[in-house]
């Protein structure tokens, strides 16, 4: 599945979304390392594309490349892990590169997943987040989420104390076509 977004925000081109293999992983790891708590490991990203997840990589329009800058087409800006449900999509995984967060890039994935969600019949997104990450908790009430639950211990925080984070479940239903 391959997904565009057609607008510009701050400043920073269009999004392309490429299926993610295990050749990105490398560049995914290195995103993924500077941006969490506790991280996922190159056996979760492993277990994610060989359970068939949906895992792309965010990358700028190959149209708008400029080599050696940050549209450049080889540079990763994000990435994102989907797991279908029969009714719903589950949003395992959204990170954007530190250096280009606050142009816009996680409410136009977001957007695009939203889409998706309603190409394929699924009347439902849900997702995990950490209270502590209060970016990703205004950006998904910003964006209709709503906390539909939580779960207890769910995240890992300090592996030297074995101290666990609970989650805030949200979940935003999407309009499907009739």
């Amino acid at each position: 599945m391959s997904v565009n977004t057609s607008s510009q925000a701050d400043g920073v081109a269009e999004l392309s979304f490429f299926p993610m293999s295990a050749v990105d992983l490398e560049a995914v790891l290195a995103i993924e390392n500077q941006s969490h708590v506790h991280p996922w490991t190159k056996g979760n990203f492993s277990d994610s594309l060989a359970a068939g997840h949906w895992a792309y990589c965010i990358r700028p329009a190959h149209d708008q490349a400029v080599k050696g800058s940050f549209l450049d087409p080889e540079v990763l800006w994000a990435y994102c892990i989907l797991y279908p449900a029969v009714d719903e999509l589950h949003l395992l995984n959204i990170t954007v590169a530190p250096s280009l967060r606050r142009h816009g890039i996680a409410q136009r994935m977001m957007k695009a997943i939203e889409g998706v969600a309603a190409q394929q019949n699924m009347p439902r997104i849900i997702l995990e987040v950490r209270p502590s990450n209060t970016n990703a908790l205004k950006l998904y009430e910003k964006m209709g989420f709503e906390a539909i639950g939580g779960r207890k211990n769910y995240y890992p925080s300090n592996p030297e104390t074995g101290l666990r984070e609970d989650a805030i479940v949200m979940a935003k239903s999407i309009k499907l076509a009739t």
